[in-house]
């Protein structure tokens, strides 16, 4: 980057135009640039925080900031409340009323996006840790977004530590902080003898909760439960009220291998070698190597003859790591009639083909599930991957009809994926949940670009459990000769 910018060529890169361009020069000669330092000196995470959270955006938080002269979260608050706000320009008697509104209200406003999966708990697990407490809320039950954070805790000393913490960088009452995301956090201190009851409570969705209370007081969720007469609740199996007993959930553990990465012969971050390795060292028994294919169009995809030659590669890895094995795959595009990306003499040399719709996400259910369903009927197809299509926060799930590819995947044998990249978890929990009724096998796989991705399956395998799958249910859970032995239908 440097370089381009030292060479004048920088706004060759797409979205780079005068204004980047002028910037990025200033950083490469100077090592900082004067805009930057200039909000660093005078703009307080806590006012963006603040301001997040009663529903302003980031630049406007500050730009209201600066009108009224004041520089923390708690001058913004003693302005509001003494009328100022009606001083800053844009900002009417209705706006005035609603922030006013947000600043004094009880319950907890939603975000305008809720936090991805991976971000919520790395988030809040760090807090929990310096407040000596348990995460609750959305990232226990580890649901695909969260809304709800909480931490429950017994140390008296924790509200003091939790107002102090970096990450927190403004407090609307005494136990609730603002990240600055602007998505707010809650606190609670729990006696001893109450910490399972109030932990109970923190965690399950509002109504799993409701259907309980009034709760019984209990140190340990173990004991609540008891006294309820309720069986054990898994964390992730809180959100519609139930009192039946859970089957004994999928655990990181049973996972024998992945089934979907990707390597630097397509959009992935490393080489066949070295994501094997980085497999093996997780325990894995075996990894699929699910490269794209041409029809993909945003990133590089393998024609057949590419396949042949990373065939090649995946030889020679395979004598360096054994008895682990690296299963030579492809994440292969469904076309618009439903045929294959790939021709099937190429397809049958490999150990395991996932389907996938890229394009034409917005195809009419008919025609999508037609689509999909062609494919998944070829012999070579072992699994559909991302099967709803969804991109958390940015794309909604598309039209397929999940009822009619449960119906083809018990006709073929083919499986369905729970895709654990942090913005598509897909199959959802729910949908995990129809499949495993259905009777349909599922994948957990983290469809990892780089060695540090492969942590997703923790992601894939606690989106199953959402949907109550058990060992039994998912494919790679199994040795890999155990699977290969098993016919398609």
């Amino acid at each position: 980057m440097a370089e381009l910018v030292r060479k004048g060529r920088v706004r060759e890169l797409r979205g780079i135009g005068p204004g980047i361009e002028r910037r990025l020069a200033e950083l490469v000669e100077t090592g900082r640039i004067a805009e930057l330092d200039e909000l660093e000196r005078t703009v307080q995470p806590e006012i963006v925080g603040l301001g997040l959270f009663l529903g302003l955006s980031a630049k406007r938080s500050v730009d209201v900031a600066r009108a009224l002269g004041v520089e923390s979260a708690e001058e913004f608050r003693e302005a509001a409340r003494a009328g100022r706000l009606r001083s800053v320009p844009g900002i009417g008697a209705k706006r005035e009323a609603a922030i006013l509104a947000a600043l004094e209200r009880e319950e907890l406003p939603r975000p305008r996006r809720g936090l991805l999966l991976n971000r919520a708990r790395a988030l809040v697990e760090p807090i929990a840790e310096a407040v000596g407490g348990v995460v609750a809320g959305d990232p226990r039950r580890w649901r695909d977004t969260s809304e709800r954070l909480a931490i429950v805790t017994s140390d008296n000393n924790a509200l003091d530590r939790f107002q102090q913490l970096p990450e927190i960088v403004a407090v609307v009452d005494d136990s609730v902080g603002v990240t600055v995301e602007g998505v707010p956090m809650r606190l609670v201190v729990a006696p001893r003898e109450r910490f399972g009851t109030e932990l109970l409570r923190a965690t399950g969705s509002v109504a799993y909760v409701a259907a309980f209370e009034p709760l019984p007081a209990g140190a340990s969720e173990g004991e609540v439960y008891a006294k309820l007469g309720v069986p054990w609740c898994p964390p992730e199996l809180r959100e519609e009220p139930h009192r039946a007993e859970p089957p004994e959930l999928l655990e990181l553990a049973d996972v024998r291998g992945d089934l979907h990465c990707h390597t630097t012969w397509s959009d992935g971050k490393a080489s066949v070698l070295q994501m094997g390795e980085a497999a093996r060292e997780r325990g894995y028994e075996y990894l699929a190597i699910c490269d794209h294919t041409p029809s993909v169009g945003a990133v590089p995809g393998l024609t057949a003859d590419d396949v042949r030659r990373q065939g090649e590669e995946i030889a020679a890895a395979n004598e360096r790591l054994s008895p682990f094995r690296i299963l030579r795959g492809s994440e292969c595009d469904i076309l618009r009639d439903g045929s294959l990306d790939l021709p099937d003499d190429v397809l049958a040399e490999l150990d395991w083909v996932q389907a996938s719709v890229h394009g034409g996400q917005r195809m009419p259910a008919r025609e999508l599930t037609k689509r999909t369903v062609e494919a998944m009927r070829n012999p070579h197809v072992r699994c559909l991957s991302h099967p709803k299509g969804r991109i958390i926060n940015h794309r909604p799930e598309n039209a397929l009809d999940l009822d009619a590819v449960f119906e083809a995947a018990l006709e073929t044998g083919v499986a369905l994926e729970v895709n654990g990249l942090p913005d598509r978890l897909d199959l959802r929990g729910e949908h995990v949940r129809r499949a495993v009724e259905a009777g349909v096998k599922i994948a957990v796989s983290t469809d990892a670009h780089s060695v540090r991705g492969l942590g997703n399956m923790e992601l894939a395998v606690h989106t199953a459990r959402r949907g109550w799958a058990t060992a039994g249910d998912v494919l790679n859970a199994l040795p890999w000769e155990a699977y290969r032995s098993q016919p398609r239908r």
